[in-house]
């Protein structure tokens, strides 16, 4: 059986590794075409360049921005609108184009959340996405962004409540963990046998490791460690196209 082409939509770089790195090296690694989508940065940033170093490191091919500056950085996009801030037609139109250009089967994205941090650019990011998804399919919504593509599911990135204790032996107890009730999981995928390429690219944004942000706090566990705490991803289904010809899933 095929494996179903994936484009994932997350808000920052290295949201994509953190968050979906093994189930992208695993579509991958079967041949399927995987794609990522991020919300924020500028493609001349040295963030981006991270971004790119990771998404080879992933099979993932080359970043697609949408450009808008990062809520709690504005240098991130100089000119450019918070993600946050631009109007919301916009930010979907943009996603459009890009979904329509790709034609994944699949789209992944942040849950309501916005993941266990809950930053605002990964709600927002959700929203943008859950809109999106649905909107590249109406031939008359901006038929300018492309011809109309309708995924056939999107799974949202999350964590199940049973996750967050070995969660907080990483990112501490003062910090807010969102999670929801495990049986709301719908997917949960074992990524061991890609842990390593997800290690790889996690520590491929460098800055985020020198500065101590998740990146940096994970650079300093031992492979068992990550394997305990990142060789599962787990995902809520949602789906989409209810003409699709057999139920397209994530490779579990």
């Amino acid at each position: 059986m095929s494996v179903p082409s994936l484009l994932a939509v997350f808000a920052h770089p290295d949201d994509e590794s953190l968050s979906a790195g093994g189930v992208l090296a695993r579509h991958a690694a079967a041949g399927a075409r995987t794609g990522v989508v991020t919300s924020t940065w500028a493609a001349d940033t040295g963030r981006a360049a991270e971004l790119a170093a990771a998404l080879r490191i992933l099979g993932a091919g080359e970043p697609r921005l949408l450009g808008y500056a990062d809520a709690r950085v504005p240098s991130s996009a100089p000119g450019r609108a918070r993600f946050c801030d631009a109007p919301l037609d916009e930010a979907v139109r943009h996603l459009v184009a890009h979904i329509r250009a790709f034609r994944p089967e699949i789209v992944v994205t942040h849950d309501a959340y916005g993941g266990v941090t809950g930053h605002p650019d990964h709600v927002h990011t959700h929203r943008v996405t859950m809109l999106a998804a649905q909107a590249a399919g109406l031939a008359r919504f901006h038929p300018d962004a492309g011809a109309p593509w309708q995924p056939h599911a999107l799974y949202l990135a999350t964590h199940p409540h049973s996750a967050v204790p070995a969660l907080r032996a990483v990112v501490g107890e003062r910090k807010t963990a969102y999670s929801v009730p495990d049986e709301l999981v719908t997917a949960a995928v074992d990524v061991g046998p890609w842990l390593e390429r997800k290690i790889a690219a996690v520590l491929a944004h460098r800055s985020e490791v020198a500065r101590g942000a998740v990146p940096g706090l994970l650079a300093r566990l031992s492979v068992p460690e990550w394997k305990r705490l990142m060789g599962t991803e787990w995902f809520i289904r949602h789906d989409l196209a209810t003409t699709a010809p057999a139920r397209t899933e994530l490779t579990v």
